[in-house]
């Protein structure tokens, strides 16, 4: 089987500090060496004067909007008006929805992501042949009143199995939508279901007042909004709900991801703290910031032990899907925060939310060869590089075939 090396001025594995002058051997599509010796029957590409990173891990995407060209709405509008005209541009009757998502895909291969976490509401069947990083498919569930549940659980359980996605190609997950979407009985059955299959859930969840509003008092932009779509149910939510009510109810998933978590109290944190093996938070940095929520607790997250990965959401609220760009302005947000705890967000931390630990994350022996380039001059640190320059990625590598060869499907 072909087997080469790739030599840089820095390799930087995540487990452990930079490499000067590193070498990383790749064998099958796999990390058979780090900072092994070139010898002369290896085929060694010299990359230069570049930091070589693992692939980034983008935890949380909607790839369906990726055609738009730029955010929907405006800056600092409300969560339910947002959702209206989201609403009107999945309707819109020019689209096309396979087409952005491939060309999601090719946009976040090229910009350094080599896995992804997917919120899908389309097919399965949509993603099959689509070139490009890793994912895992959650299957968005949506249902508010309780007359729907059952329906709704028959159908995911029918889109589930009719399934043509290789487990060896990607992996099928649950994503129960969000609190103003999802009765807590579909919830419970939802979870059940991830249970029975061991497949991970992703719920958007504390994402903003108006969902808290919800939960507590029953009322507000967000009951305005389902009444108007004909899907409130006044008996779907129990006055005083909280987010920590939906929490325990994700706790006994196998993993669960909470996206968003933008509004979460301190007992919420301290929960998702105390649960870090298999509960994660995913944070969307920029989307965060377009709706002007109050400064995201990420140092109270880190600091209680939450495991946080990055996600760029959509381009319906985000200008483009490069996760370099989240770490970067999380870089310029927490100036406080340890450089290597941002790469952790978006790459070993990501595939842990994801249940990817042992495939990728990390350079080491055994991974999976998901690899970025980043242009890094002679005297610059490689932290420095990645989360304080400009550049993007000059190289990027999937399983040990260069980018574009992944997307025109040619191989080594």
């Amino acid at each position: 089987m072909h087997k080469f090396s790739l030599r840089a001025r820095w390799v930087l594995p995540v487990a452990g500090p930079p490499i000067a002058g590193g070498v990383v051997s790749v064998q099958a599509g796999q990390i058979v060496g780090i900072d092994a010796p070139a010898t002369s029957s290896l085929e060694t590409i010299d990359l230069g004067d570049v930091v070589l990173m693992p692939g980034l891990v983008n935890a949380h995407t909607h790839l369906e909007f990726s055609d738009l060209p730029r955010p929907v709405g405006k800056p600092g509008m409300a969560l339910p008006e947002w959702i209206r005209l989201v609403i009107g541009e999945r309707n819109r009757s020019n689209r096309n929805p396979r087409e952005a998502v491939a060309q999601g895909l090719v946009e976040s291969l090229r910009s350094g992501v080599t896995t992804l976490g997917e919120i899908a509401n389309l097919p399965l069947s949509v993603y099959a042949d689509l070139p490009g990083p890793s994912r895992t498919i959650f299957q968005e569930v949506i249902g508010f009143s309780a007359a729907r549940c059952d329906s709704v659980l028959s159908d995911l359980k029918s889109r589930l199995n009719s399934s043509n996605i290789r487990a060896a190609e990607h992996l099928v997950g649950i994503s129960p939508h969000a609190p103003y979407t999802v009765h807590p009985n579909l919830l419970r059955q939802l979870v059940s279901l991830a249970q029975q299959r061991h497949i991970p859930l992703a719920m958007h969840l504390a994402e903003s007042r108006e969902e808290l509003e919800l939960l507590a008092t029953g009322s507000g932009p967000f009951q305005e909004l389902l009444d108007q779509r004909g899907m409130w149910d006044p008996g779907a939510i129990s006055l005083g709900s909280t987010v920590l009510d939906y929490l325990r109810v994700l706790a006994d998933a196998p993993r669960s991801l909470v996206i968003h978590g933008n509004y979460l109290s301190e007992a919420e944190i301290e929960f998702l703290g105390q649960r870090r093996d298999f509960m994660s938070v995913v944070y969307c940095p920029r989307t965060h910031a377009y709706f002007g929520h109050p400064p995201y607790p990420l140092e109270k997250l880190l600091k209680s032990g939450v495991r946080v990965a990055l996600g760029t959401d959509s381009r319906a609220s985000n200008p483009d899907l490069g996760l370099l760009g989240e770490m970067r302005f999380v870089a310029k947000r927490f100036p406080n925060l340890p450089p290597e705890s941002i790469l952790n967000m978006g790459t070993q931390w990501g595939a842990e939310a994801l249940g990817l630990a042992d495939q990728t994350g990390l350079l080491s022996v055994g991974q999976w060869a998901d690899l970025v380039a980043l242009a890094c001059p002679a005297g610059v640190d490689p932290h420095e590089a990645i989360l304080h320059g400009f550049e993007e990625p000059c190289r990027v590598f999937f399983r040990g075939e260069e980018c574009e060869q992944v997307i025109s499907g040619n191989n080594h």
